[in-house]
Order: C-alpha cells, then structure tokens, then sequence
C-alpha cells in the first residue's frame, strides 16, 4: 500500500460515520494540512458513494486546526439523484469539529469528452531543469514536514522566497507528484490543490496561512504522471488573501481548480 492511501485511509463505524487516524507527517505551521484533510473527507465520501466516486465540488469551511491522531468524519446525504448526490461532511476530533464541508459527487467517467476551455495551461522547464523540494531550506523543511511527502519541481523564477529573494509576483508554479510514486486520481486532487507553498511566500511573507474557506471543481480523471500545479493571487486586503490553484495533468488537460481564502502570516 502507498503511503498517502495508507495515511488517508478510513474505517465505517456507523451507517454514516468514518474513524481517521491524521498522520504528523501531514503537519505544516500551526495544523495539519488542509488538502490532505480534505483528501480525508473526499476518500470518505467515495467510498459511501460507490455508484458515484468522484468529487465534482467540495467546498469546505476550516473551522479549528487540526492535530496528529484519531478523527471522525460524519456524513449527511443530502440529495442522491441519478447521476450526482450533494453530501454535506465534518472533520471532527473529540467534541471540535475542524471541517464542515459541502460536496458534489458523481462519476467523471460518465462526462463526456467535449472540452472547451480559454484556459491557457502554464509553462514550466522540463522537470529536470525545476528546482527541487528537497533543497528547501532547512528552517522550511521542519515546520513543513509535508513537504516529504511531495516531489514538487519548482519553476526556477518562483522559487526565490527560498533565498530571501521573492519574485512578488504573487504566483507559484511547480511539477507535482506524490514521493511514494502514486499515480493521481480524482479525490487526490484534492488534495493536490492545497500542496503547494502559500504563494504570499513569493511575496516575502513567509509562514503558515490558515485556510479559512476553500472551494475545489474537480474537471476529469487526471492521467498517469506529473501534474502542473499554478498557484496565484491578486488581492491582500484586510488581512486575508485569495488563492487561486489550477492542475493539470501529463495530457495537457485542466483537471482541477480551485479558489481559497487564507489569512495572511503573521
């Protein structure tokens, strides 16, 4: 078993609930991860849903940090139609509910094929020529042990934060694959969308960035391989910051999108 499958396995325990067990290997800042979590919900909900596999929509609300150790995830089917079923999910530990999300299901398989899209997929070197993960500084590195469980391949102009040279474009760039060598697949991509750094790091704000809300639309099964994942923002203000994520897989295809509001570091 692969690492991430082992690690965001769930258990049923009721009609309607599932037991997690939040690996600290997961743990950025002040918490554990909100992709990884959300990856947690997504695997719970797939497996509720057979019929219906894939997430389409989750939107997901972080109410409270979340610690290392045993969790709970409670579902409420809300609506299950022909093709999609609505699901509304907690994240909880002990009486603190740490994530209460709403999400779309269905089967991405059952789609179509039509495609059309303005979006222009991002530019990266080869893999080779991007700089890797591992060279992080050592100081990023232990307040962000999650980063072991990537291969993220920065593009080479996003990646000056690490030397206290920041681009200040507000944008992040890399090649992404999970480290044990599994391959992506739809509720993955969940988790793919919130790996990156915070990408106020390019703006020479380095520091965790609590999630507060973040909204993914899952577009297709991503092929086998590297995914591009595109981190971006326009507007700090108030103290918080949007984020904007697109993946794409080794077809050139659109896979997954997402927008989420942090707070800024502190």
């Amino acid at each position: 078993m692969h690492e991430y499958d082992a690690q965001t396995a769930v258990t049923p325990t009721g009609a309607d609930t599932y037991a997690a067990d939040l690996s600290e290997g997961w743990h950025v800042g002040g918490g554990i991860n909100g992709g990884y979590l959300l990856a947690i919900i997504g695997r719970a909900i797939s497996e509720h849903l057979p019929t219906k596999p894939h997430p389409l929509s989750v939107s997901a609300y972080y109410l409270s940090a979340s610690v290392a150790g045993p969790a709970e995830v409670a579902l409420d089917v809300r609506r299950d139609g022909g093709s999609m079923a609505t699901v509304a999910a907690d994240l909880r530990q002990g009486d603190q509910t740490r994530i209460t999300a709403l999400a779309t299901y269905g089967d991405l398989t059952r789609l179509g094929d039509d495609v059309r899209t303005t979006a222009e997929e991002p530019h990266l070197p080869p893999v080779e020529e991007c700089v890797p993960s591992s060279l992080a500084p050592e100081e990023v590195r232990r307040v962000a042990p999650l980063m072991q469980r990537f291969d993220m391949r920065f593009h080479p102009d996003h990646v000056g934060w690490a030397v206290g040279e920041p681009g200040r474009t507000g944008v992040i760039s890399a090649w992404f694959k999970l480290a044990d060598g599994r391959e992506p697949d739809p509720v993955s991509l969940l988790l793919a969308v919130d790996a990156l750094p915070p990408v106020t790091f390019d703006l020479g704000m380095p520091g965790w960035a609590p999630t507060l809300e973040l909204t993914a639309h899952v577009r297709a099964v991503p092929a086998p391989g590297w995914l591009k994942v595109r981190h971006a923002t326009r507007n700090m203000a108030g103290g918080m910051f949007e984020e904007d994520c697109e993946v794409w897989d080794s077809t050139g295809r659109l896979v997954a999108q997402s927008r989420q509001l942090a707070r800024q570091p502190r």
